[in-house]
């Protein structure tokens, strides 16, 4: 049974679908101002992770990520770029879209955009004012916080904390308001400012009803699982529960997810624009091997932060190489084993143990730092194999059958690929040693194993030398 941390009860909770065998699932995705910075694709890959081994399990997962393409952020950059926010906008959805491609992403079942849902949007508010959540107040819209009573429980804060931190508060937005805890839903229209006409007046949303009514929307009052940054624990989820519960009278997710963060330096500081230490993942995808980025990012656990530095992504493309060898080995081997040995079901049920492994502790919350280990120990079992002269068609076949699955949830393509460096040398080791050892049979086979795969050895005094063709 799959079992996950929710942060609304701080817990770990046994997974149990409102439909058996599919998932209702909300990512909360990126303002579209700028390139997606690495923090932001290591939320994206967390729960792209998650989801390919939810459907791994054999769950149908309908997963939902949105596109904030109306926001304060986006209106000031596309003025100073001289574009309209709907040019700005665009042209980062297709950035986002590229840059995730590249980090093998899966896209999204839905990929909605806030200025698709307008009419939804001022619909779902006026729900609000009509049940007196809301009100209006100079061309402004604002939730009533201190009227939905369990305001506070996903962050684990009492509003009377809440209510000091905001005592010291001042502008003209406070004296819009009732409470300085009430939060903008609908925010009137300023000069020159994209904007839409409503009952209120012309405006636009504000930022924290738009998941609401998005999600609510594409999967229905309840879902399943609600995920996104830690960042977005207070106050963005939080105003979504508020709202979304206080116009459904439903409880909005049952599971909250939360991923850590990314954080540079010796001190560990989160990565963020607003910071300023952010790297942009269209830059490093550009600069270095997205493949080794994606497995750095995919195999933590998703609740831990990640130091991000050379070190994390040179480790992670070490590792990544060492899976590659081991099963660049076994593929090109397949011919010297007969079609089954006698030691077949020992060594099949060392496969069927490692499965059963691996399940397990990714069924605990998704741990894919030690799911990976587990897909370490399978690769120490290749290779142990490999050493020897045989290795049964059957056994490798359903060994490299479950390192492609595994690797795939983490974004890892394998398959039929180019040999590596590594393996072919380990091949002309193995080569010499047959040939010092008079075993020309098997220095023959390894032979036009190379050469099947394009690559030429030459036996020279100084020595065998090979080449690709």
């Amino acid at each position: 049974m799959i079992k996950i941390y929710n942060t609304l009860t701080r817990e770990k909770e046994t997974f149990i679908p409102i439909e058996s065998g599919k998932v209702k699932m909300y990512v909360c995705g990126p303002t579209v101002y700028n390139y997606i910075h690495i923090g932001n694709a290591r939320s994206t890959i967390a729960f792209d992770t998650i989801r390919k081994y939810l459907e791994y399990r054999g769950y149908e997962v309908h997963y939902v990520s949105n596109f904030t393409d109306v926001d304060d952020k986006i209106i000031r950059e596309a003025k100073a770029q001289g574009v309209s926010p709907k040019e700005l906008a665009d042209r980062f959805v297709a950035a986002f879209h590229a840059d995730t491609s590249a980090l093998n992403v899966k896209p999204a079942c839905e990929h909605p955009r806030v200025v698709e849902y307008m009419a939804d949007i001022i619909e779902f508010i006026d729900a609000l004012i009509e049940k007196e959540y809301a009100y209006l107040s100079q061309g402004d819209v604002y939730y009533r916080t201190r009227k939905f009573a369990d305001y506070g429980k996903l962050s684990d804060q009492s509003i009377d904390e809440l209510e000091i931190g905001a005592s010291n508060r001042t502008g003209e937005e406070l004296a819009k308001k009732e409470d300085p805890l009430d939060f903008a839903l609908w925010k009137s229209a300023k000069p020159e400012e994209i904007s839409w006409e409503s009952p209120w007046g012309a405006g636009r949303p504000g930022w924290h009803i738009e998941c609401s009514v998005m999600a609510t929307k594409l999967l229905g009052d309840t879902i399943d699982i609600h995920g996104g940054g830690q960042d977005l624990e207070f106050p963005h989820h939080e105003n979504e529960i508020a709202q979304s519960e206080a116009k459904t009278g439903k409880t909005f997710a049952n599971y909250w997810m939360h991923n850590g963060y990314l954080t540079v330096g010796e001190s560990g500081e989160k990565m963020s624009k607003s910071l300023g230490n952010f790297v942009t993942a269209h830059d490093f995808i550009a600069n270095g091997d997205p493949e080794s980025i994606r497995f750095a990012l995919a195999t933590t656990q998703y609740r831990r932060p990640i130091p991000f530095n050379e070190t994390t992504v040179a480790d992670a493309e070490n590792n990544l190489q060492k899976i590659k060898t081991a099963y660049q080995n076994t593929e090109f081997r397949q011919k010297d084993g007969a079609a089954s040995l006698p030691e077949d079901e020992v060594k099949l049920a060392d496969l069927a143990s490692l499965q059963d492994k691996f399940i397990a502790e990714m069924d605990d919350d998704f741990n894919a730092a030690n799911g990976i280990t587990v897909v370490y120990e399978l690769v120490k079992w290749l290779n142990s194999y490999n050493q020897g002269s045989q290795i049964s068609l059957v056994v490798s076949q359903q060994a490299l059958g479950l390192l492609t699955e595994w690797l795939g949830i983490f974004g890892i393509e394998l398959g039929s690929q180019e040999l590596l460096d590594e393996a072919i040398d380990q091949l002309m080791a193995e080569r010499e040693a047959a040939r010092q050892s008079k075993n020309f049979a098997r220095s023959d086979e390894i032979r036009d194993l190379l050469k099947e795969q394009g690559i030429t050895l030459e036996d020279t005094p100084q020595g065998t030398r090979w080449r690709r063709n």
